[in-house]
């Protein structure tokens, strides 16, 4: 009996120990998904106002759920600034407590109790927030203001309170350690070329266009996107000449264009020229006039009241297209189907594809895999993208990551960070593409050559060639375009402007086209003597090296890279790598860039 208690008092002791040591450890996560409280500020005062003070009056506030899809917090107008606040509980200690983000569009500043933890600039991209400072036990109330850059935004992934040590599990994803779908060769090794044909050319049709292939191929551009070349719809339109986006008829072409016809000719040019041609699609809304609206009204979204709505409260010149239609899937999948087989395109580049259901995409890219190996560009940054339907998303973190190293507010450093990320959240091999502007960038924000400045425009270049993805060109970046294409009129780029870019972008295709390394080989970053300014890196395919260093701010370095003492030569002057000092040793102007292959 004495054997028996003495077993009892053990164990319970060893209850009493574990037990306890539980509950000092704290809980792992605090999640802050479910019910907040959100109010859109359209005159931009909420800051001024301080409505992120503790105990700030909130009871005009809408309640909303988060996370939630960035068009369904309705955001007013373009430039739209929304704030979300929650009160949350903390019962136990939380160790090194950061504060994490799966997901905002597009920046977002973030108070708890009153106090600023933070700021973060760019869409879609996980951030955390050291928040040791400003959490205490009991009730706390954080406060986010969100600050969309086109159109609608929010919190649209999850946020979760716990230990710093515990962010890189959030940033895994269940989709990063699976391959992506395979792509050709022709996707993987692509340089696209986005045409906006109101301002491509003075006649802004496909007839000048095809004229112009020639000197595209030239470039080094292997594939054409059009953006959208449908009828636009009269109705409730914006601006003179509406917005591409606003599709009339999915079978017909814009006259402004030409006619189909003329298209048809376009894609026979494009291809004896051995390129490729995608077009815009755009499936998730039409025009209030389209011909789907006409004849088949129970396709759309309805509000309460039965009526049909816009996919958000600023796309006010398109109707909104209900997906849980099985016929609608059907049309739209035959639609597709009809411009790869009969027309003849290469594929798609998707409007908004996270705002369609992705099995709607798995599907479809089946069917057009049956006719034809194509290209489908997602605009969207979700990671399951990549598992069957798309070959290649949108790398907005690149865009941003750009602009907060150039303007200083972060080091260079964090383009490995950006990688990392993106290693922790994508299949493997997934392909981005990486651009320095793009039509929304350029209409919305600003041109990039004023964004970044002459030489840093070309440094960004530099950079999105060389670095893993797929180059983007806007159609008058090689013209080092300084003017905003207005989506909703015609502006016309002066194509005999800035004679460097061309030459700059023509020898950067040719680079990636001759050096395997830049299309297949992985990102080494190399250590350097002044890392916040200076991004360096390397990239090997078998036998195929090429070493690049990077000057992103707007002044002089001097600096060393780190690297092991190889017979290189400079790109694009052919100068010989000046090894000292324990290595490269460079003096950079400001922008100023080097690109470095085997002799």
């Amino acid at each position: 009996m004495g054997k028996i208690r003495f077993r009892f008092v053990v164990i319970g002791l060893l209850y009493l120990i574990f037990s306890t040591d539980c509950c000092m450890k704290g809980p792992e996560k605090i999640s802050l998904d479910g019910a907040w409280l959100f109010k859109v500020d359209s005159t931009d005062s909420g800051v001024g106002e301080k409505w992120f003070r503790e105990g700030a009056e909130r009871s005009g506030w809408d309640q909303v759920d988060v996370p939630d899809h960035w068009d369904r917090y309705n955001l007013s107008g373009y430039d739209g600034v929304g704030w979300f606040a929650k009160t949350f509980n903390v019962v136990d200690t939380v160790d090194h407590p950061v504060i994490f983000f799966g997901g905002v569009d597009d920046d977002a500043e973030v108070w708890i109790n009153g106090f600023p933890v933070g700021s973060h600039e760019g869409y879609s991209e996980a951030f955390s927030f050291d928040v040791s400072r400003a959490l205490r036990h009991g009730k706390n109330e954080v406060v986010v203001r969100v600050k969309d850059l086109a159109g609608p935004g929010g919190i649209y992934k999850p946020v979760t309170v716990l230990p710093g040590s515990k962010v890189e599990e959030l940033l895994r994803s269940k989709y990063s350690g699976i391959d992506a779908r395979p792509s050709e060769d022709w996707v993987r090794d692509a340089v696209i070329y986005e045409v906006y044909l109101r301002s491509f050319s003075k006649e802004g049709t496909f007839k000048a266009l095809e004229k112009r292939i020639p000197e595209l191929k030239k470039l080094g551009v292997t594939v054409l996107w059009l953006m959208p070349i449908h009828p636009v719809g009269e109705l409730n339109r914006k601006g003179t000449l509406g917005s591409p986006y606003s599709i009339e008829n999915y079978y017909g072409v814009n006259p402004e264009f030409g006619t189909l016809e003329d298209f048809r000719s376009l894609v026979k040019t494009v291809h004896s020229h051995d390129l490729k041609i995608i077009i815009d699609l755009v499936t998730n809304h039409t025009s209030w006039d389209s011909e789907l609206i006409q004849e088949h009204p129970e396709w759309f979204t309805k509000n309460e009241e039965g009526n049909i709505v816009a996919p958000n409260a600023d796309w006010t010149d398109v109707a909104d297209l209900d997906y849980n239609s099985h016929e609608l899937r059907k049309y739209m999948i035959e639609m597709m189907k009809y411009w790869v087989r009969d027309v003849g395109i290469d594929g798609f580049r998707c409007d908004v594809a996270e705002m369609v259901p992705t099995d709607f995409w798995d599907i479809a890219r089946g069917e057009l895999d049956k006719i034809k190996p194509v290209m489908m560009l997602s605009e969207g940054t979700i990671p399951e993208h990549h598992i069957k339907a798309f070959d290649i998303t949108y790398s907005w973190n690149f865009y941003d990551a750009l602009g907060k190293v150039i303007s200083g507010s972060t080091q260079a450093s964090l383009f490995n960070e950006l990688l990392r990320t993106e290693s922790y959240q994508f299949p493997l091999g997934s392909l981005r593409m990486r651009f320095n502007t793009n039509h929304d960038k350029n209409a919305w924000e600003v041109p990039a050559v004023k964004k970044y400045g002459p030489d840093g425009v070309k440094a960004t270049a530099v950079l999105m060639f060389t670095f893993p993805g797929v180059p983007l060109i806007y159609n008058g970046e090689e013209a080092g375009n300084n003017k905003s294409l207005d989506l909703f009129e015609k502006i016309e780029i002066d194509w005999q402007k800035n004679p460097e870019f061309r030459v700059l972008y023509q020898n950067l295709s040719e680079l990636r086209a001759k050096h395997p390394a830049l299309r297949r080989g992985v990102l080494k970053s190399l250590s350097n003597s002044d890392s916040v300014k200076v991004f360096s890196f390397e990239r090997a395919f078998e036998e195929d090296y090429v070493a690049v260093v990077v000057n992103l701010s707007k002044t002089h370095r001097n600096v060393v890279v780190h690297m092991d003492s190889l017979n290189l030569r400079e790109y694009f002057t052919s100068a010989t790598a000046d090894w000292a000092d324990g290595g490269l040793t460079l003096r950079l102007k400001p922008f100023e860039y080097r690109v470095f292959v085997k002799q």
